[in-house]
């Protein structure tokens, strides 16, 4: 698994679409993951994927990292939108959001155990 900041251009979907032809080039798999630095379950997501421990289950799958409260005007314009934190979503081809997505997740150290089966699911592993 990789986590990818995103970069801080004013055009989400644009931004989106360069990095899932990137990630589709390499024969990986990305999700657009939006998080917040406050976020209970989005702090041990993030630091799961970044020590390396969901590599095994997502091998090939790149994450785009946007902060939720940093970049929800150009998410909302790309058709990010949500109710809860994390969110992780299926990008379509033109960046926009497919609709496919989960979002939410619970406090504490399950969070990760339980935000990885609904992943698989999203993915269709």
């Amino acid at each position: 698994m990789r986590l990818i900041p995103a970069p801080d251009y004013p055009n989400a979907a644009m931004v989106i679409a360069d990095q899932l032809a990137q990630s589709e080039s390499a024969h990986r798999r990305l999700l657009v993951y939006v998080g917040a630095p406050w976020c209970e379950p989005c702090q041990h997501f993030h630091k799961a994927a970044e020590a390396g421990e969901l590599d095994a289950v997502f091998p090939d799958l790149d994450l785009l990292v946007f902060d939720s409260e940093r970049d929800n005007v150009r998410l909302f314009q790309a058709g990010y939108v949500s109710k809860y934190i994390p969110l992780f979503v299926v990008p379509n081809p033109d960046g926009r959001s497919s609709g496919k997505h989960i979002e939410g997740g619970i406090k504490g150290d399950g969070a990760v155990k339980q935000l990885t089966p609904r992943l698989k699911e999203l993915l269709g592993n």
